[in-house]
């Protein structure tokens, strides 16, 4: 299934001060961790799981970012596609690849990503959060917000990955701050991960420029003031994206997307180096914009 039948067919179905504690306890559940330089931290638009298996500018840029970077001991990925009551953290050893999709080719379905999970991970994550209860999961797995862009990066699947879910009935600020709190994991060589889409706006797809680098009037001038907004650091407009006009409505009608960005930003220390990559519109009203940070 190409990216315009895959979009058709979705259509129509600033780092916390950690007391003595608390960092007793990080250093105690990630004791197989030594400290290391800070990782990078990143926010990666995902788009159609057929990416998976597609060899294309954006499977390029993963790759790319990849060897760019210091190889992690373990991912932490926050994902559009696991949305919760609360917040939960997957604490398996073995997590299941789920195909959370329909409709596409048998070749996509046949992909496994068998990474190890990591529970000394998830309970690290559960007491380095404060603001909120985390649950420690053992039915969810990788879905394809992550499975889909760690697979260019890591092929071998020897590196831990844990989801950390997004819990609808936080506010975006609740979100950014509860992200803030996940400061010291980066201490650890863990690379944390945010997987959405910038501009998501599946009802407005523009069918004819599928294979286009084109976007909408809305969808540019929303994407271009976020993307200011992320190099200059105003991460309370990015925040506080509902109260910034009708093209960012129409750039964001849901949340899920977009909020995965602001885990990311949460996470840029003070003068740290950011830069953009994969930065391409696509059909009108999505952008597979990617950030960096450090």
């Amino acid at each position: 299934m190409n990216r315009k039948s895959f979009l058709k067919h979705l259509v129509t179905t600033i780092p916390l001060s950690i007391s003595a504690m608390n960092l007793s306890s990080i250093q105690s559940m990630l004791g197989p961790l030594e400290n290391t330089p800070k990782m990078p931290v990143l926010f990666l638009g995902h788009g159609s799981p057929m990416n998976a298996i597609e060899e294309n500018e954006f499977v390029r840029g993963f790759r790319k970012v990849s060897d760019q970077i210091a190889t992690p001991k373990a991912i932490l990925v926050i994902s559009a596609h696991w949305e919760t009551k609360g917040t939960q953290v997957t604490a398996m050893q073995n997590p299941p690849t789920i195909h959370d999709f329909g409709g596409f080719p048998k070749a996509l379905y046949e992909v496994e990503y068998p990474a190890p999970g990591s529970p000394e991970l998830a309970k690290g994550v559960q007491d380095l959060v404060h603001s909120t209860d985390v649950h420690l999961d053992d039915k969810w797995g990788l879905d394809h917000g992550a499975w889909t862009v760690i697979r260019h990066m890591y092929p071998e699947a020897n590196i831990p990955v844990v989801q950390l879910s997004l819990d609808y009935y936080k506010t975006p600020k609740q979100h950014y701050e509860l992200a803030q709190e996940l400061s010291k994991l980066r201490e650890k060589g863990i690379l944390i991960v945010g997987s959405g889409n910038i501009v998501h706006n599946l009802r407005m797809v523009h069918w004819q420029k599928m294979n286009e680098n084109y976007g909408y009037d809305w969808a540019i001038e929303a994407s271009e003031k976020i993307k200011q907004n992320i190099l200059s650091g105003n991460h309370d407009e990015l925040i506080n994206f509902s109260q910034m006009g009708k093209s960012f409505q129409l750039a964001i009608p849901t949340p899920e997307h977009y909020l995965p960005l602001l885990y990311a930003l949460a996470l840029q220390g003070k003068n740290e180096e950011l830069a953009l990559f994969n930065d391409s519109y696509l059909a009108g009203s999505l952008t597979m914009t990617s950030v960096k940070i450090g």
